[in-house]
């Protein structure tokens, strides 16, 4: 089959983000990364999400923060009612969900000397940084070749995620072959000086690095850029789970979102595979000033994973201008200076 037929996956659209106060954070990230963009600034409440918020439907505020140099964005997610929890613990790595956020640069030495920073090198040899964003949500930053522009900061938006895994075979099998993030890598076990100063760091781990670099396939594609997810399982203590006793819309990362080119055949794919929707919006689903169809799945480990196929995306919304692509075609690439238009909304701090 062509590849085309067979990518469903066109990139990291955005990381959902449990927060207190959603402008605080988006000041944050603005500031600090970049991501200045507000694609859809959005209160609602969240209906079709109560299989995971224990019945409750939660209200909230979204943001979603991009950065046009490329790379996915942050939804910065604020529950106003009911309040969002805290975890019990201080989550450590190799406890299971999304322990942290990756970021792609273009100098690691540069920015971590700007921020004020050391640095690490990861199994693949690459230097890397490791900081809290203003809520202490761990963010790993490190190079990445996929850029959408050139600009003056040296920052960009979500290359990937770092994710305990409690059995890492059986997380290999959604994530490397029922959504194809395929390329190995590494795969290494041991104790990892890049880890030393992290919580639990000095235990031993197996690590598995997954990327899917970026073929030019979807929309938006040449924005999201590649993706990068690294399993971690602890073998040499016992872990908790990030969200035990919690719920979707408490504090933390909450979701992994990636854009998606067709979500039916998604949808069979992972139905085959044991990872059956739990949500699934179906047609448009009014997403404040963007719109699609949304559905999530569970990882082995419970971790939420969202696809996103986008119908509609504002360009200036005060004039009531869209880029529509229920009519274009989500395979088919934008062009350069329509996707930079989303930019227009660039807010400035």
């Amino acid at each position: 089959m062509k590849e085309k037929e067979t990518t469903l996956i066109a990139g990291i659209q955005q990381v959902g983000i449990g927060v207190k106060d959603a402008w605080n954070s988006f000041v944050w990230y603005n500031k600090n990364f970049k991501l200045d963009v507000p694609v859809f600034d959005d209160v609602a409440q969240a209906k079709l999400m109560t299989p995971h918020t224990n019945g409750v439907v939660r209200e909230r505020r979204a943001i979603l923060a991009m950065n046009m140099a490329g790379g996915g964005g942050a939804e910065i997610w604020q529950s106003n009612s009911p309040e969002p929890l805290a975890p019990k613990f201080k989550p450590q790595i190799g406890d299971l969900g999304i322990f942290s956020l990756k970021l792609k640069t273009t100098n690691v030495e540069k920015l971590a000397d700007q921020m004020g920073f050391s640095t690490s090198f990861s199994p693949d040899g690459r230097r890397k940084m490791i900081l809290e964003d203003n809520y202490e949500n761990p963010i790993e930053v490190l190079p990445d070749t996929s850029w959408f522009k050139a600009t003056k900061t040296l920052t960009g938006g979500v290359l990937g995620v770092t994710i305990g895994v409690s059995q890492m075979e059986k997380s290999l099998k959604l994530y490397k072959d029922v959504l194809g993030i395929d390329e190995l890598v590494y795969d290494e076990e041991g104790v990892f000086d890049d880890y030393k100063d992290m919580p639990r760091g000095n235990e031993r781990f197996r690590r598995v690095l997954l990327r899917k670099t970026n073929k030019g396939i979807g929309a938006f594609s040449k924005l999201l850029g590649n993706i990068e997810i690294e399993l971690v399982q602890c073998l040499s203590t016992s872990v908790h789970t990030i969200f035990e006793g919690r719920s979707w819309g408490d504090l933390g990362y909450i979701h992994l979102c990636f854009d998606t080119l067709d979500m039916n055949i998604l949808k069979e794919r992972c139905k085959n595979a044991g990872f059956s929707f739990t949500v699934d919006s179906g047609e448009t689903f009014d997403m404040g000033e963007a719109g699609g169809r949304f559905s999530y799945i569970q990882d082995p480990d419970g971790t939420l994973v969202e696809f996103v196929e986008t119908h509609r995306v504002p360009i200036m919304k005060k004039l009531g201008w869209y880029i529509n692509l229920k009519k274009r075609g989500v395979a088919k690439n934008l062009p350069n200076w329509m996707i930079s238009t989303i930019g227009w909304g660039r807010v400035k701090l």
